[in-house]
């Protein structure tokens, strides 16, 4: 996924850094539709930082073992220090045509709330305590891997 970025993270003097807990259980899920959600929360991450002057363009992207709902999931979390999300913001974050970005049709934090709700899981937002925003994708894990 970031090499798909990796453009956009050098052009951008975006740092990134991970940390991914390689032995989570799987998920039943499409692969292309989680691939478009984590591509279109890592842009939004990296477009809300380019007016960024005044510290670290920092791109943090964490995976590990969660809950939902008394049962294991897998949480992915991509935070950023961009310039982050107000309280308007937070109300209409994920509504269907709600855009902070002049150019922004409003639909990609609708569609990617969409999927992962369509496949079990949560897509929540808030703002970081110092600055920026945290979006955090929580899937279930799949049934063989809770027997």
């Amino acid at each position: 996924m970031l090499a798909l970025v990796g453009g956009e993270l050098r052009k951008r003097c975006v740092e990134v850094s991970t940390e991914l807990d390689f032995k989570l259980p799987s998920v039943m899920a499409d692969f292309v539709q989680l691939q478009q959600v984590l591509l279109n929360l890592v842009m939004n991450a990296i477009e809300s930082m380019t007016t960024i002057i005044d510290r670290p363009r920092v791109l943090q992207i964490l995976s590990s073992l969660h809950d939902l709902a008394g049962r294991p999931a897998v949480r992915v979390v991509v935070r950023d220090s961009g310039v982050g999300l107000t309280a308007d913001g937070m109300a209409g974050v994920f509504e269907a045509f709600y855009s902070t970005k002049p150019e922004g049709m409003g639909m990609g934090l609708w569609i990617c709330r969409s999927i992962i709700e369509a496949h079990g899981g949560q897509l929540t937002a808030q703002p970081n305590d110092s600055v920026g925003a945290t979006f955090q994708c929580v899937l279930p894990a799949s049934a063989e891997d809770n027997a």
